[in-house]
C-alpha cells in the first residue's frame, strides 16, 4: 500500500467520522490553501488503494469508508506511531463490541483470492515425496521457531537456532532461557502438526495446551491469569479477573467456531488472544501457532513469518490493541501467507 501524507490521512479520519460525505465539504474541512484538484487527486489515490468508495452522480457524489467496520479502518502506521503512546487517543479498555466485527475481516473478494493461493499449495503437496514433505516440514518449523522467538526478543539466529533444533547444539554467548523458548516452540509445532483434526474445532483446553507447551521452563504460571497485566508501549490495559476472562474467552472460541473460512478463523484467533492476554506471558506466540494450527486442520499452508518485521508486526498488533483496526495486521497477515505459498513444499 502506498504510504499516505498527513493531509490524505486526515480526509480518511475526517469520512471516518462522517460516513459519507461529499467532496466540497472535504474541501471546506482542508481549508482554502488546499486546491480542489488536491483534493480530488487525493481521493482518487484513495479510491486506487481500496480505502474509500464513492456513491452518487455529479453534485450528489458521496465518499464513504470502503468498510463501515472499525476493525478494517485505516490508519497510517508511520503517522500514528509518530505519537508517543501517552499522547494517542485510544480504546483504553477491551471492546466487547469487537466480536460482531470478527465475521468482517475479510470480504468474499478476498476470501476468493486465499483459496485460489490455497489451491497452489494443495496441488504442491499433492505431487511432492513424503521424504521432501518431511523436511520442508522441518524446515518450516526451524524458521517458526526462530522468527516466533525473535518477535518476543530473543537473540538466536537462523543458523544458531537450526543447530540446536537438529543437533541440540546451544549457541555460545545466549541466556539458557533462549534455547528453551526455541526448543518450546518446536515441541508446540510437532504437537499441532502430529494433532491438527483436533483444532477443527477450537476449544480452552487446546489454547491453554498451546500455551503450555510454548512456556515450560521459563517460569511463567500455567493457566489463565489471575491478576493484571502491562504492555510495553501503550496504555490499553487487558481484562482483569479471571472468572471474566475466561468467559470472553468462552465468547471468542464460539465466535472463531462460526466462521466459515480458515483464514478468519486464524487470523481471529492471533488478534484475539493476543488481545486478551490470557496468560501471564506467552500470549503472542501462543496466538501464533494456535492460527498455523487452525490453518493445518483446514489443510491451509502454515505461516512461518520468516520475512515479517517484527517492529511492524509489533505496531500491527498495537493498533489493533489501541483502536481495534485488524487493516495493518492482516496487510502483513496476508503478505507471509503468500510468503508461505511460495516458499515451501
Amino acid at each position: 500500500m502506498q504510504q499516505l501524507n498527513q493531509r490524505q490521512q486526515k480526509i480518511i479520519d475526517l469520512i471516518f467520522k462522517s460516513s459519507a460525505i461529499s467532496n466540497s465539504e472535504i474541501i471546506a474541512f482542508l481549508g482554502n490553501s488546499i486546491s480542489r484538484f488536491t483534493v480530488l487527486r487525493d481521493l482518487g489515490l484513495l479510491l486506487e488503494e481500496g480505502l474509500i468508495k464513492k456513491e452518487g452522480r455529479g453534485r450528489a457524489v458521496r465518499y464513504s469508508l470502503f468498510s463501515s467496520s472499525a476493525i478494517n479502518s485505516f490508519f497510517d502506521p508511520k503517522l500514528y506511531f509518530e505519537k508517543g503512546p501517552d499522547e494517542r487517543n485510544i480504546k483504553l479498555t477491551f471492546n466487547p463490541d469487537i466480536f460482531n466485527s470478527l465475521p468482517q475481516l475479510f470480504s468474499e473478494k478476498e476470501i476468493r483470492g486465499l483459496k485460489e493461493i490455497n489451491n497452489k499449495y494443495l496441488e504442491k503437496i499433492g505431487i511432492t515425496d513424503q521424504w521432501v514433505f518431511k523436511k520442508e516440514i522441518e524446515r518450516l518449523t526451524i524458521e517458526l521457531s526462530w522468527k516466533s522467538s525473535q518477535i518476543e526478543g530473543n537473540t538466536y539466529s537462523l543458523i544458531d537456532t537450526e543447530m540446536l533444533i537438529k543437533e541440540r547444539v546451544e549457541a555460545e554467548g545466549h541466556k539458557k532461557e533462549e534455547a528453551i523458548m526455541i526448543l518450546n516452540h518446536k515441541n508446540a509445532i510437532d504437537y499441532i502438526f502430529s494433532n491438527k483434526d483436533e483444532f477443527k474445532k477450537l476449544d480452552l483446553f487446546q489454547i491453554e495446551k498451546v500455551h503450555g507447551l510454548l512456556t515450560r521452563g521459563l517460569g511463567v504460571k500455567e493457566g489463565i491469569r489471575a491478576g493484571s497485566v502491562r504492555i510495553i508501549g501503550t496504555r490499553y490495559m487487558p481484562l482483569d479477573g479471571k472468572t471474566k476472562i475466561i468467559e470472553v474467552l468462552h465468547s471468542v472460541i464460539d465466535k472463531i467456531n462460526s466462521l466459515t473460512d480458515p483464514f478468519s478463523k486464524s487470523l481471529a484467533l492471533v488478534l484475539m488472544i493476543s488481545y486478551i492476554q490470557p496468560f501471564e506471558d506467552g500470549n503472542k506466540r501462543t496466538a501464533r501457532i494456535l492460527g498455523n494450527a487452525v490453518f493445518l486442520a483446514n489443510n491451509t499452508c502454515p505461516l512461518s513469518y520468516r520475512s515479517v518485521n517484527e517492529t511492524d508486526y509489533k505496531k500491527a498488533i498495537l493498533l489493533f490493541y489501541e483502536q481495534n483496526s485488524a487493516r495493518f495486521f492482516k496487510e502483513l497477515f496476508v503478505e507471509q501467507f503468500k510468503f508461505a505459498t511460495d516458499n515451501y513444499f
